[in-house]
Protein backbone atom coordinates (compact mmCIF):
# COMPACT_ATOMS: atom_id res chain seq x y z
CA UNK A 1 0.00 0.00 0.00
CA UNK A 2 1.35 2.96 -1.17
CA UNK A 3 1.91 5.60 1.39
CA UNK A 4 0.42 8.61 2.19
CA UNK A 5 1.58 12.02 1.95
CA UNK A 6 2.35 13.84 5.47
CA UNK A 7 -0.96 15.98 6.34
CA UNK A 8 1.67 19.18 6.75
CA UNK A 9 3.50 18.19 3.56
CA UNK A 10 0.69 18.11 1.72
CA UNK A 11 -0.57 21.84 2.86
CA UNK A 12 2.27 22.89 2.51
CA UNK A 13 2.59 22.03 -1.40
CA UNK A 14 -1.31 23.22 -1.42
CA UNK A 15 -0.04 26.17 -0.09
CA UNK A 16 3.32 26.90 -2.25
CA UNK A 17 1.67 28.74 -5.49
CA UNK A 18 1.02 31.41 -3.42
CA UNK A 19 3.90 32.77 -2.25
CA UNK A 20 5.08 32.55 -6.21
CA UNK A 21 1.92 34.51 -7.28
CA UNK A 22 2.75 37.08 -4.63
CA UNK A 23 6.09 37.29 -5.97
CA UNK A 24 5.00 37.57 -9.69
CA UNK A 25 2.74 40.70 -8.51
CA UNK A 26 5.44 42.55 -6.75
CA UNK A 27 7.54 41.78 -9.87
CA UNK A 28 4.86 43.10 -12.02
CA UNK A 29 4.14 46.12 -9.92
CA UNK A 30 8.20 46.66 -9.49
CA UNK A 31 8.36 46.83 -13.51
CA UNK A 32 5.44 49.02 -14.11
CA UNK A 33 6.47 51.79 -11.10
CA UNK A 34 10.20 51.32 -13.18
CA UNK A 35 8.97 51.67 -16.24
CA UNK A 36 7.06 54.72 -15.47
CA UNK A 37 10.14 56.30 -13.50
CA UNK A 38 12.35 55.81 -16.61
CA UNK A 39 9.79 57.35 -18.84
CA UNK A 40 9.61 60.53 -16.35
CA UNK A 41 13.49 60.19 -15.99
CA UNK A 42 13.44 60.44 -19.77
CA UNK A 43 11.17 63.49 -20.04
CA UNK A 44 12.69 65.91 -17.53
CA UNK A 45 16.36 64.85 -19.09
CA UNK A 46 15.40 66.81 -22.48
CA UNK A 47 17.11 69.54 -21.16
CA UNK A 48 19.90 70.17 -19.17
CA UNK A 49 18.43 72.06 -16.47
CA UNK A 50 15.83 68.58 -16.16
CA UNK A 51 19.37 66.52 -15.88
CA UNK A 52 20.54 68.22 -13.27
CA UNK A 53 17.55 67.94 -10.95
CA UNK A 54 16.78 64.39 -11.26
CA UNK A 55 20.84 63.75 -10.64
CA UNK A 56 20.29 65.72 -7.67
CA UNK A 57 16.87 63.48 -6.35
CA UNK A 58 18.19 60.41 -6.74
CA UNK A 59 16.67 58.27 -3.94
CA UNK A 60 18.10 53.85 -2.97
CA UNK A 61 14.09 53.13 -3.63
CA UNK A 62 14.99 54.41 -7.03
CA UNK A 63 17.51 51.34 -7.71
CA UNK A 64 14.99 48.82 -7.38
CA UNK A 65 12.82 49.85 -10.12
CA UNK A 66 15.82 50.38 -12.49
CA UNK A 67 16.56 46.68 -11.56
CA UNK A 68 12.77 45.96 -12.57
CA UNK A 69 12.75 47.82 -14.98
CA UNK A 70 16.21 46.72 -16.63
CA UNK A 71 14.29 43.33 -16.22
CA UNK A 72 11.58 44.36 -18.31
CA UNK A 73 13.66 45.33 -21.31
CA UNK A 74 15.69 41.51 -21.12
CA UNK A 75 11.93 40.38 -21.03
CA UNK A 76 10.64 42.18 -23.96
CA UNK A 77 13.65 41.44 -25.61
CA UNK A 78 13.35 37.64 -25.48
CA UNK A 79 10.49 37.90 -27.50
CA UNK A 80 11.56 40.80 -30.33
CA UNK A 81 15.20 40.45 -31.23
CA UNK A 82 15.98 37.25 -32.73
CA UNK A 83 19.55 36.95 -31.59
CA UNK A 84 18.66 37.27 -28.00
CA UNK A 85 15.80 34.91 -28.52
CA UNK A 86 18.07 32.02 -30.22
CA UNK A 87 20.72 33.38 -27.53
CA UNK A 88 18.10 32.40 -24.63
CA UNK A 89 16.94 29.25 -26.33
CA UNK A 90 20.72 27.46 -26.19
CA UNK A 91 20.33 28.04 -22.40
CA UNK A 92 17.46 26.98 -20.75
CA UNK A 93 16.17 27.27 -17.51
CA UNK A 94 13.04 28.27 -15.45
CA UNK A 95 10.98 31.32 -16.06
CA UNK A 96 12.70 34.63 -16.27
CA UNK A 97 11.31 37.18 -14.50
CA UNK A 98 13.82 38.70 -12.13
CA UNK A 99 17.22 40.88 -14.11
CA UNK A 100 19.72 38.03 -12.41
CA UNK A 101 17.85 34.93 -13.71
CA UNK A 102 19.23 36.07 -17.32
CA UNK A 103 22.76 35.03 -18.64
CA UNK A 104 25.56 37.25 -19.23
CA UNK A 105 25.96 38.23 -22.66
CA UNK A 106 29.82 39.42 -24.36
CA UNK A 107 31.64 40.18 -27.51
CA UNK A 108 32.70 36.85 -27.79
CA UNK A 109 29.65 34.60 -27.09
CA UNK A 110 26.81 37.17 -28.00
CA UNK A 111 28.35 40.14 -30.41
CA UNK A 112 30.37 37.42 -32.65
CA UNK A 113 27.67 35.45 -32.46
CA UNK A 114 25.06 36.97 -34.25
CA UNK A 115 25.03 39.11 -37.44
CA UNK A 116 23.80 43.15 -36.85
CA UNK A 117 20.64 42.92 -38.07
CA UNK A 118 19.38 40.28 -35.56
CA UNK A 119 20.88 41.84 -32.64
CA UNK A 120 18.42 45.06 -33.44
CA UNK A 121 14.71 45.05 -32.32
CA UNK A 122 12.61 42.68 -34.65
CA UNK A 123 15.66 41.94 -36.52
CA UNK A 124 15.83 44.64 -38.81
CA UNK A 125 18.65 47.69 -39.29
CA UNK A 126 16.81 50.40 -40.30
CA UNK A 127 18.16 52.18 -43.57
CA UNK A 128 17.83 55.57 -42.12
CA UNK A 129 18.96 57.30 -39.31
CA UNK A 130 21.52 55.14 -38.05
CA UNK A 131 24.91 56.07 -37.08
CA UNK A 132 27.71 53.32 -37.17
CA UNK A 133 30.46 53.37 -34.71
CA UNK A 134 33.68 51.77 -34.76
CA UNK A 135 35.39 51.09 -31.72
CA UNK A 136 39.41 51.66 -31.34
CA UNK A 137 40.30 48.50 -31.56
CA UNK A 138 42.27 48.27 -27.88
CA UNK A 139 40.87 44.65 -27.58
CA UNK A 140 42.83 43.40 -30.90
CA UNK A 141 40.13 43.77 -33.51
CA UNK A 142 37.81 46.40 -34.05
CA UNK A 143 33.96 46.68 -34.03
CA UNK A 144 30.68 48.14 -35.72
CA UNK A 145 28.39 49.57 -33.37
CA UNK A 146 25.00 50.94 -35.09
CA UNK A 147 23.35 53.43 -33.50
CA UNK A 148 19.92 54.70 -33.78
CA UNK A 149 18.35 58.25 -33.51
CA UNK A 150 16.54 57.51 -30.16
CA UNK A 151 19.19 56.22 -29.05
CA UNK A 152 21.81 59.06 -30.04
CA UNK A 153 19.20 61.84 -28.85
CA UNK A 154 19.40 59.78 -25.06
CA UNK A 155 23.22 59.88 -25.25
CA UNK A 156 23.46 64.11 -25.77
CA UNK A 157 21.17 64.99 -23.28
CA UNK A 158 23.13 63.10 -20.77
CA UNK A 159 26.24 65.01 -22.21
CA UNK A 160 25.18 68.28 -22.47
CA UNK A 161 23.39 67.37 -18.92
CA UNK A 162 27.04 66.41 -16.95
CA UNK A 163 28.53 69.03 -18.29
CA UNK A 164 26.24 71.90 -17.82
CA UNK A 165 26.64 70.80 -13.56
CA UNK A 166 29.76 70.24 -13.90
CA UNK A 167 32.28 72.83 -15.74
CA UNK A 168 30.96 76.55 -14.85
CA UNK A 169 31.29 77.89 -18.24
CA UNK A 170 29.93 81.55 -18.78
CA UNK A 171 30.50 81.55 -22.74
CA UNK A 172 31.30 78.05 -23.18
CA UNK A 173 33.29 77.23 -26.25
CA UNK A 174 34.11 73.42 -26.85
CA UNK A 175 37.12 72.22 -28.73
CA UNK A 176 36.31 68.89 -29.52
CA UNK A 177 40.04 67.19 -29.64
CA UNK A 178 38.59 63.32 -30.12
CA UNK A 179 39.59 61.48 -33.20
CA UNK A 180 37.51 62.02 -35.73
CA UNK A 181 37.23 59.54 -38.08
CA UNK A 182 34.51 56.14 -37.77
CA UNK A 183 35.51 56.18 -33.60
CA UNK A 184 32.32 56.78 -31.26
CA UNK A 185 33.96 59.54 -28.83
CA UNK A 186 34.73 61.99 -31.14
CA UNK A 187 31.13 62.41 -33.80
CA UNK A 188 28.79 62.08 -30.87
CA UNK A 189 31.01 64.55 -28.30
CA UNK A 190 30.85 66.98 -30.73
CA UNK A 191 27.02 66.63 -31.76
CA UNK A 192 26.53 66.43 -28.18
CA UNK A 193 27.99 69.28 -26.90
CA UNK A 194 26.45 71.68 -29.59
CA UNK A 195 23.32 71.66 -27.85
CA UNK A 196 25.06 74.06 -25.43
CA UNK A 197 28.03 75.63 -26.54
CA UNK A 198 30.10 76.94 -29.78
CA UNK A 199 31.70 73.82 -30.91
CA UNK A 200 34.76 73.31 -32.97
CA UNK A 201 35.87 69.81 -34.00
CA UNK A 202 39.35 70.00 -34.24
CA UNK A 203 40.41 66.69 -33.68
CA UNK A 204 43.45 65.71 -31.90
CA UNK A 205 45.92 68.56 -33.77
CA UNK A 206 47.46 70.31 -31.45
CA UNK A 207 47.86 73.37 -33.96
CA UNK A 208 44.56 73.62 -34.87
CA UNK A 209 43.80 73.89 -31.39
CA UNK A 210 46.75 76.65 -30.60
CA UNK A 211 44.90 78.80 -33.38
CA UNK A 212 41.69 78.28 -32.38
CA UNK A 213 42.49 79.69 -28.97
CA UNK A 214 44.31 82.42 -30.34
CA UNK A 215 42.07 83.68 -32.81
CA UNK A 216 38.74 83.76 -30.75
CA UNK A 217 40.84 85.17 -27.91
CA UNK A 218 39.74 84.74 -23.49
CA UNK A 219 36.64 86.28 -24.08
CA UNK A 220 35.39 82.70 -24.69
CA UNK A 221 35.63 79.30 -21.52
CA UNK A 222 37.08 76.55 -23.45
CA UNK A 223 36.28 73.20 -22.69
CA UNK A 224 38.64 70.74 -24.50
CA UNK A 225 37.82 67.07 -24.82
CA UNK A 226 40.40 64.52 -25.25
CA UNK A 227 42.23 61.12 -24.30
CA UNK A 228 43.71 62.15 -21.02
CA UNK A 229 47.94 61.61 -23.06
CA UNK A 230 46.55 64.37 -24.99
CA UNK A 231 45.99 67.27 -22.71
CA UNK A 232 49.34 66.31 -21.34
CA UNK A 233 50.57 67.14 -24.69
CA UNK A 234 48.14 70.04 -25.07
CA UNK A 235 49.90 71.32 -22.15
CA UNK A 236 53.19 71.17 -23.29
CA UNK A 237 52.97 72.42 -26.67
CA UNK A 238 51.28 75.87 -24.94
CA UNK A 239 54.24 76.34 -22.32
CA UNK A 240 56.72 76.06 -24.69
CA UNK A 241 55.19 78.22 -26.80
CA UNK A 242 54.99 80.99 -23.79
CA UNK A 243 50.88 80.71 -23.94
CA UNK A 244 49.40 82.94 -21.83
CA UNK A 245 47.37 80.71 -19.62
CA UNK A 246 46.32 83.71 -17.13
CA UNK A 247 44.11 85.28 -19.29
CA UNK A 248 42.15 82.34 -20.44
CA UNK A 249 39.55 79.73 -18.29
CA UNK A 250 40.43 76.37 -19.99
CA UNK A 251 38.44 73.16 -18.70
CA UNK A 252 39.19 69.94 -19.59
CA UNK A 253 36.81 66.55 -20.17
CA UNK A 254 38.57 63.28 -21.02
CA UNK A 255 37.71 59.49 -21.42
CA UNK A 256 38.82 56.82 -23.67
CA UNK A 257 41.41 55.39 -20.97
CA UNK A 258 42.71 55.73 -17.24
CA UNK A 259 44.02 58.78 -15.82
CA UNK A 260 46.08 59.10 -12.55
CA UNK A 261 45.47 61.74 -9.63
CA UNK A 262 49.66 62.16 -10.68
CA UNK A 263 48.64 63.21 -14.11
CA UNK A 264 45.31 65.49 -12.95
CA UNK A 265 47.72 67.23 -10.80
CA UNK A 266 49.97 67.84 -13.61
CA UNK A 267 47.31 69.45 -16.18
CA UNK A 268 45.82 71.83 -13.34
CA UNK A 269 48.46 73.39 -12.50
CA UNK A 270 47.53 75.16 -16.08
CA UNK A 271 43.90 73.93 -17.05
CA UNK A 272 40.94 75.37 -14.44
CA UNK A 273 39.52 71.84 -13.66
CA UNK A 274 40.14 68.42 -15.31
CA UNK A 275 37.13 65.71 -15.36
CA UNK A 276 36.98 62.09 -16.79
CA UNK A 277 34.23 60.40 -17.65
CA UNK A 278 33.79 56.50 -18.49
CA UNK A 279 31.79 54.53 -21.58
CA UNK A 280 32.63 51.82 -23.88
CA UNK A 281 31.58 51.87 -27.93
CA UNK A 282 30.33 48.59 -26.73
CA UNK A 283 28.15 49.93 -24.75
CA UNK A 284 27.56 54.00 -24.41
CA UNK A 285 30.01 56.75 -24.09
CA UNK A 286 27.94 57.72 -20.91
CA UNK A 287 28.24 55.13 -18.47
CA UNK A 288 29.56 57.21 -15.71
CA UNK A 289 31.45 60.52 -15.22
CA UNK A 290 33.01 62.23 -12.20
CA UNK A 291 32.07 64.68 -10.07
CA UNK A 292 33.61 66.81 -7.30
CA UNK A 293 32.38 64.01 -4.90
CA UNK A 294 34.59 61.31 -6.96
CA UNK A 295 36.95 63.42 -7.37
CA UNK A 296 37.12 63.86 -3.06
CA UNK A 297 37.08 60.43 -2.53
CA UNK A 298 39.26 59.03 -5.39
CA UNK A 299 42.10 61.66 -3.48
CA UNK A 300 41.02 60.59 -0.12
CA UNK A 301 41.19 56.97 -0.49
CA UNK A 302 44.88 57.84 -1.41
CA UNK A 303 45.99 58.97 2.23
CA UNK A 304 42.81 57.49 4.45
CA UNK A 305 43.87 54.39 5.53
CA UNK A 306 41.01 53.76 7.13
CA UNK A 307 38.28 54.79 4.88
CA UNK A 308 40.44 52.51 1.61
CA UNK A 309 40.10 49.43 4.18
CA UNK A 310 36.52 50.36 4.65
CA UNK A 311 35.51 51.02 1.26
CA UNK A 312 37.74 48.47 -0.87
CA UNK A 313 39.01 46.21 1.59
CA UNK A 314 42.61 45.86 3.66
CA UNK A 315 44.28 43.60 0.67
CA UNK A 316 43.20 46.48 -2.14
CA UNK A 317 46.26 48.30 -3.25
CA UNK A 318 45.41 49.52 -6.55
CA UNK A 319 43.61 53.07 -6.84
CA UNK A 320 40.17 52.91 -8.85
CA UNK A 321 38.93 55.38 -10.85
CA UNK A 322 35.61 57.00 -9.22
CA UNK A 323 32.18 57.85 -11.19
CA UNK A 324 28.90 58.18 -10.52
CA UNK A 325 25.92 57.09 -12.88
CA UNK A 326 22.49 57.19 -13.43
CA UNK A 327 21.20 53.49 -13.34
CA UNK A 328 18.08 54.62 -15.01
CA UNK A 329 20.34 55.50 -18.29
CA UNK A 330 22.78 51.94 -17.37
CA UNK A 331 21.74 49.74 -14.93
CA UNK A 332 24.79 48.35 -13.52
CA UNK A 333 25.79 45.13 -11.40
CA UNK A 334 28.56 43.41 -10.57
CA UNK A 335 29.14 39.32 -10.84
CA UNK A 336 30.63 37.01 -8.36
CA UNK A 337 34.06 37.94 -10.19
CA UNK A 338 33.60 41.39 -10.11
CA UNK A 339 33.35 42.20 -13.34
CA UNK A 340 31.32 44.85 -14.50
CA UNK A 341 27.51 43.92 -16.20
CA UNK A 342 25.53 46.52 -17.75
CA UNK A 343 21.96 47.15 -19.07
CA UNK A 344 21.60 49.49 -21.19
CA UNK A 345 17.93 50.95 -20.79
CA UNK A 346 17.65 53.84 -22.76
CA UNK A 347 16.25 53.45 -26.23
CA UNK A 348 19.05 51.39 -28.39
CA UNK A 349 18.98 50.21 -31.53
CA UNK A 350 20.98 46.65 -30.37
CA UNK A 351 20.07 46.08 -26.78
CA UNK A 352 22.68 45.90 -24.99
CA UNK A 353 21.65 42.84 -21.90
CA UNK A 354 23.35 42.10 -18.75
CA UNK A 355 26.52 42.86 -21.15
CA UNK A 356 29.83 41.90 -19.48
CA UNK A 357 32.36 44.63 -20.94
CA UNK A 358 35.49 42.74 -18.71
CA UNK A 359 36.49 45.65 -16.81
CA UNK A 360 36.70 45.38 -12.72
CA UNK A 361 34.66 47.07 -10.58
CA UNK A 362 32.66 47.73 -7.00
CA UNK A 363 29.55 49.26 -7.09
CA UNK A 364 28.65 51.59 -3.91
CA UNK A 365 24.99 53.47 -3.09
CA UNK A 366 25.38 57.29 -2.44
CA UNK A 367 24.24 56.25 1.18
CA UNK A 368 26.95 54.25 1.71
CA UNK A 369 29.82 56.98 1.49
CA UNK A 370 27.40 59.45 3.59
CA UNK A 371 27.98 56.73 6.58
CA UNK A 372 31.79 56.61 5.91
CA UNK A 373 32.37 60.56 5.39
CA UNK A 374 30.28 60.90 8.50
CA UNK A 375 32.18 58.54 10.44
CA UNK A 376 35.24 60.87 10.85
CA UNK A 377 35.00 64.41 11.88
CA UNK A 378 37.66 66.23 9.31
CA UNK A 379 36.57 63.32 7.03
CA UNK A 380 33.13 64.11 7.08
CA UNK A 381 33.59 68.51 6.92
CA UNK A 382 35.58 68.05 3.62
CA UNK A 383 32.47 65.67 2.56
CA UNK A 384 30.21 68.79 3.26
CA UNK A 385 31.96 71.37 1.45
CA UNK A 386 32.64 69.17 -1.30
CA UNK A 387 28.93 67.55 -2.12
CA UNK A 388 27.74 71.52 -1.45
CA UNK A 389 28.03 72.89 -4.85
CA UNK A 390 26.81 69.86 -7.55
CA UNK A 391 24.75 67.89 -5.01
CA UNK A 392 24.08 64.78 -6.96
CA UNK A 393 23.26 61.81 -5.18
CA UNK A 394 23.25 59.38 -8.00
CA UNK A 395 25.41 56.00 -7.15
CA UNK A 396 29.20 55.72 -7.28
CA UNK A 397 31.41 53.42 -9.66
CA UNK A 398 34.47 52.54 -8.60
CA UNK A 399 36.21 51.10 -11.81
CA UNK A 400 39.95 49.11 -11.48
CA UNK A 401 39.91 48.25 -15.56
CA UNK A 402 40.39 45.18 -17.53
CA UNK A 403 41.98 42.34 -15.19
CA UNK A 404 44.47 41.31 -17.61
CA UNK A 405 46.44 45.26 -17.27
CA UNK A 406 49.09 44.10 -15.45
CA UNK A 407 53.19 43.25 -15.61
CA UNK A 408 53.67 40.41 -12.61
CA UNK A 409 56.82 41.13 -11.38
CA UNK A 410 58.23 39.11 -8.00
CA UNK A 411 54.95 38.52 -6.84
CA UNK A 412 54.10 41.62 -7.45
CA UNK A 413 51.36 43.22 -9.57
CA UNK A 414 52.57 46.44 -11.67
CA UNK A 415 50.26 48.10 -13.32
CA UNK A 416 50.31 50.70 -15.65
CA UNK A 417 48.73 53.66 -13.93
CA UNK A 418 51.03 53.34 -10.56
CA UNK A 419 53.64 53.72 -13.33
CA UNK A 420 52.79 57.22 -14.48
CA UNK A 421 52.35 58.09 -11.14
CA UNK A 422 55.70 57.63 -10.95
CA UNK A 423 56.64 59.39 -13.69
CA UNK A 424 54.79 62.61 -13.12
CA UNK A 425 54.40 63.24 -9.60
CA UNK A 426 57.08 65.78 -8.38
CA UNK A 427 59.13 65.49 -11.75
CA UNK A 428 60.28 68.36 -13.59
CA UNK A 429 61.12 67.10 -16.57
CA UNK A 430 57.75 65.61 -17.14
CA UNK A 431 57.05 67.58 -20.15
CA UNK A 432 59.73 65.67 -21.66
CA UNK A 433 57.76 62.52 -22.04
CA UNK A 434 55.36 62.34 -24.49
CA UNK A 435 54.20 58.63 -23.84
CA UNK A 436 55.11 55.51 -22.02
CA UNK A 437 54.68 51.51 -22.00
CA UNK A 438 56.03 48.94 -19.68
CA UNK A 439 57.43 45.24 -20.18
CA UNK A 440 58.78 42.67 -18.99
CA UNK A 441 62.79 41.58 -20.14
CA UNK A 442 64.92 38.87 -19.33
CA UNK A 443 69.00 40.36 -19.34
CA UNK A 444 72.16 37.69 -19.93
CA UNK A 445 72.39 37.27 -16.59
CA UNK A 446 68.57 35.69 -17.20
CA UNK A 447 67.07 38.14 -14.35
CA UNK A 448 63.95 39.30 -15.06
CA UNK A 449 63.06 43.20 -15.02
CA UNK A 450 60.77 45.96 -15.73
CA UNK A 451 61.39 47.96 -18.57
CA UNK A 452 59.96 51.22 -18.28
CA UNK A 453 59.98 52.97 -22.07
CA UNK A 454 59.66 56.64 -22.35
CA UNK A 455 59.44 57.77 -25.82
CA UNK A 456 60.68 61.82 -25.95
CA UNK A 457 58.64 64.45 -27.54
CA UNK A 458 62.25 65.79 -28.60
CA UNK A 459 65.87 64.83 -29.36
CA UNK A 460 68.00 65.41 -25.93
CA UNK A 461 71.43 65.81 -25.02
CA UNK A 462 72.91 63.09 -23.25
CA UNK A 463 73.08 64.44 -19.76
CA UNK A 464 69.65 65.43 -20.03
CA UNK A 465 68.73 62.29 -21.21
CA UNK A 466 70.33 60.93 -18.37
CA UNK A 467 68.79 63.57 -16.02
CA UNK A 468 65.42 62.14 -17.04
CA UNK A 469 65.77 58.47 -16.56
CA UNK A 470 67.06 58.54 -12.59
CA UNK A 471 64.29 60.98 -12.02
CA UNK A 472 61.35 58.73 -13.61
CA UNK A 473 63.24 55.71 -12.26
CA UNK A 474 63.60 56.93 -8.46
CA UNK A 475 60.30 58.82 -8.99
CA UNK A 476 58.65 55.02 -10.35
CA UNK A 477 60.59 52.98 -7.96
CA UNK A 478 59.29 55.69 -5.19
CA UNK A 479 56.05 55.33 -5.74
CA UNK A 480 55.21 51.39 -6.10
CA UNK A 481 57.24 51.20 -2.76
CA UNK A 482 53.97 53.05 -1.18
CA UNK A 483 51.39 51.65 -3.03
CA UNK A 484 52.32 47.82 -3.23
CA UNK A 485 53.35 45.68 -0.24
CA UNK A 486 54.38 42.99 -2.20
CA UNK A 487 57.01 45.23 -4.10
CA UNK A 488 58.29 46.95 -0.78
CA UNK A 489 58.73 43.41 0.96
CA UNK A 490 60.52 42.12 -2.50
CA UNK A 491 63.09 45.38 -1.70
CA UNK A 492 63.66 44.09 1.60
CA UNK A 493 64.62 40.89 0.78
CA UNK A 494 66.05 41.85 -2.15
CA UNK A 495 67.62 44.96 -2.87
CA UNK A 496 68.65 44.22 -6.64
CA UNK A 497 64.34 43.97 -7.13
CA UNK A 498 64.58 47.85 -7.15
CA UNK A 499 66.34 47.83 -10.33
CA UNK A 500 64.03 49.11 -12.74
CA UNK A 501 65.34 49.65 -16.14
CA UNK A 502 64.08 53.18 -17.88
CA UNK A 503 64.85 53.31 -21.80
CA UNK A 504 64.24 56.06 -24.08
CA UNK A 505 63.46 56.32 -27.31
CA UNK A 506 63.43 59.22 -30.22
CA UNK A 507 59.74 60.05 -31.19
CA UNK A 508 57.81 57.45 -33.19
CA UNK A 509 60.99 54.94 -32.43
CA UNK A 510 61.41 51.68 -30.22
CA UNK A 511 58.52 50.06 -29.65
CA UNK A 512 56.70 52.85 -29.80
CA UNK A 513 56.92 52.85 -33.95
CA UNK A 514 54.39 52.22 -35.95
CA UNK A 515 51.36 52.91 -33.11
CA UNK A 516 48.50 54.07 -35.16
CA UNK A 517 45.52 53.52 -33.03
CA UNK A 518 43.88 56.04 -30.70
CA UNK A 519 44.81 54.68 -27.84
CA UNK A 520 48.15 54.32 -25.41
CA UNK A 521 49.24 50.81 -25.82
CA UNK A 522 50.57 50.65 -22.57
CA UNK A 523 51.75 46.84 -22.15
CA UNK A 524 53.89 45.58 -24.56
CA UNK A 525 54.19 41.47 -23.88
Amino acid sequence: MAELPHRHSALRTAESPLPAVAARARQAILATLGRLVAALSRLAGHHPAGWRWLARRHHPVLDRLAAANAATICVRAARQVPAYRAFLRARPAGTRRRLGDFPETDKLGYVMAYDAAARCWGGRLPTRGVVVDESAGSSGQPFNWPRGERELRAVHRDIAGYTGLVFPMRRPFVINAYSMGAWATGTTTGAAMARIAVVKNTGPDLGKIVDTLREFGPDFDYLVTAYPPFLKHLRDRLDAEGFPWSRYRIFASCGGEGMTEALRDYLEQRFALVRSAYGASDLTIGIGAETRLTVWLRRRLQTDRALRTALLGADEQRLPMVFQYNPFSTYLETNERRELVCTVTTDVLQPRLRYNIGDEALLVPYRRIVELAQADPVRGAEFRTTVSVERMTLPVLLLFGRRDSTVSYLGANLYPQDVEYGLYTGNPHAAEINRFCLALVEDAALETRPVIHLELRRPLAAAQRDTLAAACRSGVRRHLTSVSRDFAQSLVEDPTAGDLRVELHEPGSGPFAGQQKIKNVYLVR
